[in-house]
């Protein structure tokens, strides 16, 4: 796997173990965890974390859904699904599909 494919797939899983405990989060909150559980090591910018979130939505691996928030404004919401949850457990054991 080149290292841009590698980097890809590690985003991947980060995005769906964040996912995995805490649904529907939207994208800046996804960052955030990010950066929170590595311990303020790993920082994903926008560039790379929303054309992941397209991608694996693309997949079949995450739903994303437009919500209003309680201050008026839209945001994008971000679900694991079956098959995201399928992936995280391949993904997580060492496999690369």
């Amino acid at each position: 796997m080149s290292q841009t494919g590698s980097l890809q797939g590690s985003l991947d899983l980060l995005v769906l173990k964040i996912l995995s405990r805490r649904p529907k989060l939207h994208g800046y909150a996804i960052m955030t965890a990010i950066r929170d559980t590595s311990g303020e090591v790993l920082r994903v910018e926008e560039g790379s974390l929303y054309p992941a979130l397209h991608r694996m939505e693309e997949a079949g691996w995450i739903r994303a859904e437009w919500t209003t928030k309680e201050n008026g404004r839209r945001a994008r919401m971000y679900d694991l699904t079956a098959a995201g949850k399928k992936q995280l457990a391949l993904r997580s054991r060492g496999g690369t599909q």
